[in-house]
């Protein structure tokens, strides 16, 4: 199956990223899982690797590379063993970045995206608020025009890189009696006048930085608005079919991972005198895991090519996320059982695997609103097309 995606050109990719990754992030993991904070030289490698731009457009530094680069940049994260370095790159490339390439000017992507793409600057995405969770359109962050500037203010929660990035897109309504018809997107600069953040405390993905983000009468320039006016809820919705797209990927990969450690695990521990890989409820259990992994994995797969090729796949990124995240979930709690007691103990991988898979189900949507964003295209027929 792989042939049918992945190129020679592909598969060296990998094998340089797996060899970065194993040289350059491996020996550092532990610590940032402990602080909380990924210190700011692994940003710069990643830029100076190219890692950041095989997705954006070579005009300000990027390689425009097709979707299966970052298909395998996402699997190689997965296996490291730390979800929240994982999300703190691909927060910063996929969600911040993407913003930056698809609705910036040739002004702000100089500013912002370039120096993106070298690791230079770092982003982050503010969407969620505390009151609206998944509800996108409920958000009451607002920006109010006043001469030359915008006086911007609200909350955001949730917001992975919200602590030690540099630069913020903000989503926020511009017109609120107009509801998701009155929304619009801004890049905020860290250091602007009444941005503040609390870095919250998490369950898993404790790498990562992740923080509840204030914005107390910040004035920015009308030249941080980015793309129109009141068009904010589109560009989002139209982003939500890559992320969780990206989602799904990375639930796939953690769960082939895991299970992989876990088979290993099997042949070496013994039981009754025998390996415990030889026990027929074990195998049978590892049997069904890897069909429904490698059935999430296909489907992923057909799903980026489509994107890739220019097909709007909100339907389909959507069952990805939701059926993926799942899998995944199912594979760490069944991988975990398999090793017995010291799958509980933090020096065996499965305790930190099963934390940081939790986020699947909940981080860019939850199951239950996917669930209903499905059930309206399958059952009412409802269809979606993308802002630009």
């Amino acid at each position: 199956m792989n042939n049918m995606y992945f190129t020679e050109e592909h598969e060296f990719f990998r094998k340089s990223f797996q060899d970065f990754l194993q040289k350059e992030v491996v020996p550092h993991i532990e610590k940032w899982e402990k602080t909380g904070h990924i210190e700011r030289f692994i940003w710069e490698k990643f830029g100076e690797m190219g890692y950041f731009g095989i997705y954006q457009p070579e005009a300000y530094g990027g390689m425009d590379l097709d979707l299966f680069y970052t298909v395998i940049f996402l699997e190689e994260l997965q296996k490291i063993n730390s979800g929240g370095f994982a999300a703190a790159m691909w927060a910063h490339a996929y969600l911040a970045m993407t913003h930056l390439k698809k609705e910036a000017n040739h002004e702000q992507k100089e500013k912002y995206l370039a120096p993106s793409i070298t690791g230079e600057k770092i982003g982050c995405l503010c969407i969620t608020e505390p009151f609206g969770g998944s509800d996108v359109s409920g958000m009451r962050t607002t920006a109010v025009k006043q001469g030359d500037s915008y006086i911007l203010n609200g909350s955001k929660t949730f917001i992975t890189n919200g602590v030690y990035s540099d630069y913020l897109i903000v989503a926020a309504k511009t017109a609120p009696e107009l509801g998701n018809k009155g929304i619009s997107i801004f890049v905020v600069d860290r250091d602007t006048k009444g941005v503040s953040a609390t870095k919250l405390d998490k369950l898993g993905w404790r790498a990562s930085d992740t923080a509840e983000i204030a914005f107390d009468n910040v004035t920015i320039p009308l030249t941080n608005l980015m793309g129109e006016e009141n068009a904010g809820f589109p560009y989002i919705m139209q982003h939500f079919a890559l992320e969780r797209l990206i989602m799904g990927i990375n639930a796939h990969a953690r769960s082939e991972f895991a299970l992989e450690y876990t088979i290993q695990y099997m042949k070496e521990r013994t039981a009754f005198g025998k390996s415990i890989s030889k026990f027929q409820a074990l195998r049978h259990r590892v049997a069904q895991l890897a069909s429904e992994i490698e059935v999430s994995k296909t489907f992923n797969y057909v799903t980026a090519k489509r994107l890739n090729d220019g097909e709007y796949v909100v339907k389909e990124a959507t069952m990805s996320k939701l059926i993926s995240t799942k899998v995944a979930d199912e594979v760490m709690t069944e991988c975990l059982q398999f090793l017995g007691g010291y799958g509980y103990m933090e020096e065996y991988p499965l305790a930190r695997l099963l934390r940081d898979s939790r986020l699947g189900p909940i981080g860019g949507g939850t199951s239950e609103i996917l669930k209903e964003i499905i059930s309206k295209m399958v059952i009412e027929g409802k269809e979606y097309k993308p802002a630009t």
